[in-house]
């Protein structure tokens, strides 16, 4: 069991320039984690910013006891652990296997103790570490080297158009059979022989589109920049927050075009039928967690705006039973519903016979559990994951096939969520080749 024992809080003249200074200085360690809320307001976020980096102790872990494993570790060090969930645990959590490619080799699950945790708040930082004036005089003599240079990175797609458009009518068959009401049908983009530089990228992406559950996450030599808006579970004290998002429109630079486009999202029933099929999930999943009659919806089709897109996001809580630790209440709800469908476990099946490439850590959470016992974890989308020594690279987007779902307006919901990672790779849409 390890306890930090030095704490140094400073005042910051300049949150954002310390705050990428402090995620430069943590690259340069093997494993680094960093959440970033990007000035979002949340009220049920603890912090700006929280930047992890060293090992104290460590986790990696794959389907087959992994939560069990975790709960022993989170019992070894009760204090911040960092790390994430793969959506392949799905297969620990039910009967299910995975046989798609996988060119990222992720492990399942990884966790780290860190040896120093930065945490930014407003225009304070909270450095906690063994040597915590040390670590914060490194971050000051940081130099902050991003690059300009064009990604050496051929993107291709695992479905033509045509493909995928087969495809999702097929799914739709099942829901007309009633094999299932709803699920998320992903696609992947890869580039083979990729080289890019992480950090640069990540940077990039986080310009192009600010999100309240951004991350950057180096394992080694295994790397995820990630620009999600959605939280997958948070727990606040006896309270476990849970954030679906479901129904997606484009924004645009004309204002009276914009609103009009987040009417529309509102109004389109197939959008608010999906949202409720999920939300009704949610609050089924949270049953097995919950004190007895506190679940809740707290917000139903709440429209919020990005730089890139309009969502809409449900709110559903419960108060937890306190005899479900903290490991189960999330094993009860994994994967998240927003990226399965329903029922849960005939989508996650038939998307494992559909969809062509492994998830891995896409459609998994990124997070942290803390000292006084609360946890935050995020939807991995939006999200762009390199293996650094096989140079592969990969990212997927999924939209929600429902019966009244139109398969070409699925597609370019999927190029939309694509466009902010194409943009950072400086890639275009026009690109991408036409066949597979």
């Amino acid at each position: 069991m390890f306890y930090y024992f030095c704490i140094v809080i400073v005042a910051l003249n300049n949150p954002e320039e310390f705050k990428q200074k402090a995620i430069a200085w943590a690259n340069s360690f093997d494993v680094a984690c960093c959440l970033n809320s990007n000035n979002f307001t949340d009220k049920y976020g603890k912090f700006e910013a929280l930047i992890a980096a060293g090992i104290k102790g460590e986790l990696t872990a794959n389907a087959g006891n992994a939560f069990e494993q975790l709960t022993h570790f989170r019992q070894k060090h009760p204090g911040w652990i960092t790390g994430f969930f793969g959506y392949n645990l799905k297969n620990e959590v039910e009967n299910l296997s995975s046989a798609n490619h996988d060119g990222l080799n992720f492990p399942d699950m990884y966790f780290f103790a860190p040896q120093h945790i930065i945490i930014i708040k407003g225009n304070e930082a909270e450095v906690i570490s063994d040597d915590a004036n040390s670590v914060l005089k490194s971050i000051e003599q940081a130099s902050i080297h991003l690059t300009d240079q064009p990604v050496s990175a051929h993107i291709k797609t695992r479905f033509s158009k045509d493909e995928y458009l087969q495809t999702a009518n097929r799914i739709k068959q099942h829901i007309a059979r009633g094999d299932i009401y709803v699920t998320n049908f992903c696609q992947e983009f890869y580039a083979e022989d990729a080289l890019i530089d992480p950090l640069s990228i990540y940077s990039k992406l986080n310009n192009i589109s600010p999100n309240p559950f951004s991350s950057y996450f180096k394992l080694k030599d295994k790397y995820m920049t990630c620009a999600s808006p959605e939280r997958f579970m948070a727990k606040r004290g006896d309270k476990l927050i849970s954030q679906p998002i479901k129904g997606t429109a484009k924004r645009s630079d004309n204002p009276t075009e914009d609103e009009a486009n987040k009417a529309l999202l509102r109004s389109q029933i197939k959008e608010l039928q999906e949202n409720v099929m999920i939300v009704d999930l949610v609050r089924n999943d949270l049953t097995r967690s919950a004190k007895q009659g506190t679940v809740k919806t707290e917000e139903l089709f709440g429209l919020y705006s990005f730089k890139q897109v309009h969502q809409m996001i449900s709110t559903v809580v419960c108060e937890k039973d306190k005899t479900i630790s903290n490991v189960q209440a999330i094993k009860n709800t994994f994967p998240m519903g927003s990226m399965t469908g329903a029922p849960k476990l005939s989508a996650m099946q038939l998307m494992e016979q559909y969809e062509r490439s492994k998830r891995g850590v896409y459609s998994g959470a990124i997070g942290y559990f803390s000292a006084d016992g609360d946890f935050d974890f995020n939807v991995v989308i939006r999200t762009l994951l390199y293996n650094a020594t096989n140079k592969y690279l990969s990212f997927q987007t999924g939209s929600a096939i429902t019966f009244n779902a139109d398969a070409e307006q699925e597609y370019e919901e999927c190029l939309l969520k694509a466009k902010a990672i194409l943009e950072a790779l400086s890639q275009l849409l026009t690109d991408l080749p036409p066949e597979r």
